[in-house]
């Protein structure tokens, strides 16, 4: 069975994001990139089936700027056997809208027949958790959202879902979209040889162009701005007095 896994280039979890003076979007000057950290969770999963003998081959696939093959590379060097970049954009500042990958994603399973396409729940930078959910409509394939547990059988895969109030535990027909939570699994560290011979593996590039696929945006970001800052918290003498000051602020 081959896994068809799309990963996304984000800021770095670690750096403190910055708004530019104009409000206009998240200054990326100097900013250190990465692999979305849910995708790189869905990537490991994708691993530890082949590694179990569930999948045969892995190929991992990403839509943005041509700046994307380091992260792509990064998977092929925890273990994925090739990649495709697909450059739907110049400018690095461009987030392509999750429809439009939606569609290209749906364009390369279309082409790459994958038995599976394992995604991260949502990406860290705009939190949208719409592009899995797309694609299983876009496909016509069952889908299984937030999994914290996989288990392929035959052509079903049984996966565990945390829900409100505990763990909900489905099974869907493959071929499926399955959308990685955080407690799926801890991803590896990739090697310095598996680093060396991931730039020997095989990555295609292709354009949005090449799927018939508009990345045109449909949305507008009007403002972008930082979180207000947290007012400083006040001492009480009693449970008296904190009873009250809950009481003023409408908390009971």
């Amino acid at each position: 069975m081959k896994v068809l896994v799309p990963v996304k280039r984000v800021i770095d979890y670690n750096v403190k994001v910055r708004v530019k003076a104009d409000g206009s979007g998240v200054d990326l000057a100097n900013v250190k990139m990465s692999m979305n950290p849910f995708d790189e969770i869905a990537v490991e999963e994708a691993i530890r089936l082949k590694e179990k003998g569930a999948a045969t081959e892995i190929v991992v696939v990403s839509v943005g700027v041509k700046q994307a093959q380091e992260t792509l590379r990064t998977a092929l060097a925890m273990g994925a056997d090739r990649a495709i970049l697909v450059v739907a954009a110049e400018d690095v500042h461009t987030d392509i809208e999750p429809l439009a990958v939606a569609k290209i994603i749906a364009k390369v399973a279309a082409e790459e027949q994958p038995g599976l396409i394992i995604t991260g729940k949502q990406a860290i930078d705009n939190d949208m958790n719409a592009t899995g959910q797309m694609v299983a409509a876009l496909l016509g394939w069952a889908q299984a959202s937030f999994a914290s547990a996989v288990e392929i059988a035959g052509d079903a895969a049984k996966v565990t879902r945390e829900v409100d109030g505990g763990l909900q535990t489905i099974e869907v027909k493959l071929p499926a979209v399955i959308t990685a939570d955080l407690r799926l699994n801890e991803p590896r560290y990739a090697s310095l040889p598996n680093i060396m011979k991931a730039k020997k593996k095989e990555l295609a590039e292709k354009t949005a162009a090449d799927y018939g696929v508009d990345v045109s945006p449909r949305l507008t970001v009007v403002k972008t701005a930082e979180p207000a800052g947290r007012a400083a918290g006040i001492k009480v003498g009693s449970v008296d007095e904190l009873i009250g000051k809950l009481k003023d602020a409408g908390v009971i």
